[in-house]
């Protein structure tokens, strides 16, 4: 089972079935909280959809093309982050993470993206790695500024979500470039 040690309070962990239960209580208690940026909650109305989810991101880490990892934040799942599909050709990845309301503001998901940042140059010899995020979404935006990510532009009307399109920001990562010799401060 893939696993990686962010750090002494976090750490990242492949998702399994039996962590269904928990990781769709967390998704159902942060559901209001969560529809602001992210347009996939309708589709989850049960542990079972969640489970499928899993299985989902299961054959995706077996099929070699990216994975999805829960958030542990000491023995609680706080969120999850994970790379979208791999383009082996041209050696580049997405990252896409969220967390759950109660555990903003501890920088998980800047220490988790940097670690899997990490991870993805260093490790699995990709070139590039692209977050993407709403251009509302200030926090996300912050995790890829405060990272060093360069800021490529605007792709307007990006994502559907629920009623209306919204915009995103794209940033990118290049391995020589990594890690950055001095990150913007936020």
């Amino acid at each position: 089972m893939f696993r990686l040690i962010v750090d002494d309070q976090c750490d990242l962990r492949l998702l399994q079935p039996y962590h269904a239960d928990a990781l769709f209580r967390l998704t159902d208690e942060n559901r209001a909280y969560l529809r602001t940026w992210l347009p996939w909650l309708d589709g989850i109305r049960s542990a079972g959809d969640t489970r499928n989810f899993i299985q989902g991101t299961l054959r995706q880490f077996a099929d070699n093309n990216g994975f999805q990892t829960g958030i542990w934040y000491g023995d609680r799942l706080a969120g999850v982050i994970g790379f979208h599909k791999i383009d082996w050709a041209n050696r580049a990845t997405s990252v896409g993470y969220w967390l759950g309301e109660a555990y903003q503001g501890h920088g998980l998901i800047t220490r988790s993206t940097r670690a899997l940042t990490t991870y993805a140059l260093r490790d699995l010899k990709l070139n590039r790695i692209d977050l993407r995020c709403a251009t509302g979404n200030q926090r996300s935006c912050a995790v890829a500024r405060h990272l060093g990510f360069q800021h490529e532009g605007v792709v307007r009307q990006a994502e559907w979500l629920y009623d209306h399109f919204v915009d995103h920001h794209l940033y990118s990562m290049l391995a020589q470039d990594w890690p950055p010799a001095h990150p913007p401060s936020t």
